[in-house]
């Protein structure tokens, strides 16, 4: 039998992206997001109004998308309720969030020269997407606070580990990602740690992480 029940979050699981982008000083921003799908050498990107990635995009154009994989899953999660942007709106203040101007030292992660954008890739994560913004569109309705990007990705850089041999093509079985899923982190199929974004979010879990 299938319930009805009204479903508050439609979040279903999708790979944790840290995106790189620069602030309007020229120092970096890094801010983890999971709502993103590729198709072909396009990305589609769902980010909130209210944060400053998302008024660097708008302004500058491009931005570096990097993919942890699921050992990365600490460095992300402490982040995961900072935001770069002074003013916060209520409701992320309610939530937890603080303003944090250097995400990449909170993160213990290191900045790496991208070759054809100005925003810097993460040198530990195995795959890292530079991009340009393509388009930029209001999402979810006339009162929505969010806004979809469209960006071409213009060169990936992937850890050689995970290239299959005389291909230009990733290993899936050595490939593992961080995925988000209601909020929660998993790896390979697993809860791999808590997750101060679901604590933030009041959501309904208690789950018992293994660590990897």
């Amino acid at each position: 039998m299938h319930l009805v029940p009204g479903l508050k979050v439609l979040y279903f699981g999708t790979p944790v992206v840290l995106i790189s982008s620069l602030n309007e000083d020229g120092t970096a921003n890094l801010a983890p997001m999971s709502s993103a799908w590729w198709l072909n050498q396009s990305c589609m990107l769902g980010l909130g109004n209210s944060a400053q990635t998302t008024a660097n995009l708008l302004r500058e154009g491009e931005c570096v998308l990097n993919l942890p994989s699921s050992a990365m899953v600490d460095a992300v999660d402490r982040i995961a309720l900072t935001t770069g942007k002074p003013a916060m709106p209520d409701s992320k203040v309610r939530q937890g969030y603080r303003y944090e101007p250097d995400k990449f030292s909170v993160a213990q992660l290191t900045e790496q020269a991208s070759d054809l954008v100005r925003a810097p890739r993460v040198a530990e994560c195995p795959v890292q997407l530079e991009c340009r913004v393509v388009s930029a569109h209001p999402f979810g309705g006339p009162a929505s606070h969010t806004t979809a990007f469209e960006v071409e990705v213009l060169r990936a850089h992937v850890e050689e580990d995970l290239v299959i041999p005389g291909t230009h093509y990733v290993d899936p079985v050595g490939w593992d990602p961080l995925i988000m899923k209601f909020c929660e982190f998993f790896g390979a199929g697993h809860n791999v740690h808590p997750s101060r974004l679901a604590k933030g979010w009041n959501m309904p879990h208690q789950l018992e992480s293994t660590i990897i």
